[in-house]
């Protein structure tokens, strides 16, 4: 595996409205976990984006669930996906356990705290 691969999550929307996930991804990418300093997006904390014709529904995950910023988070991320969508969105949090290996891009691990 090259450090340069990027483990891109699909999401529903890939599949359903491809023309929404680039501006889902540069719009989700605005909210930055500020105990690590990187977007959900590079986090890999955005497990899916589904699109109906009334709401967008966002299922996200957070890096521990005693997160301090989650509430903040999760409300920033709503807000962010209502701007992309242009339609409410609700955020639903997922129950899986975050680990590095959820992380779109390994090589962001450079940023120093856990060599």
């Amino acid at each position: 595996m090259s450090e340069e691969q990027i483990n891109e999550i699909r999401w529903t929307i890939h599949e359903t409205h491809p023309d929404m996930v680039p501006v889902a991804r540069e719009k989700l990418s605005e909210v930055i976990d500020p105990e690590i300093g990187l977007n959900i997006i590079q986090l890999g904390l955005i497990r899916d984006v589904v699109m109906d014709e009334e709401v967008a529904r966002v299922k996200m995950i957070l890096t521990t669930p005693f997160c301090p910023y989650g509430p903040a988070m999760v409300e920033m991320t709503r807000n962010k996906a209502q701007e992309a969508f242009n339609k409410p969105v609700t955020v639903e949090m997922g129950m899986d356990v975050w680990d590095f290996s959820m992380m779109e891009d390994p090589s962001a691990l450079d940023w120093g705290l856990y060599n």
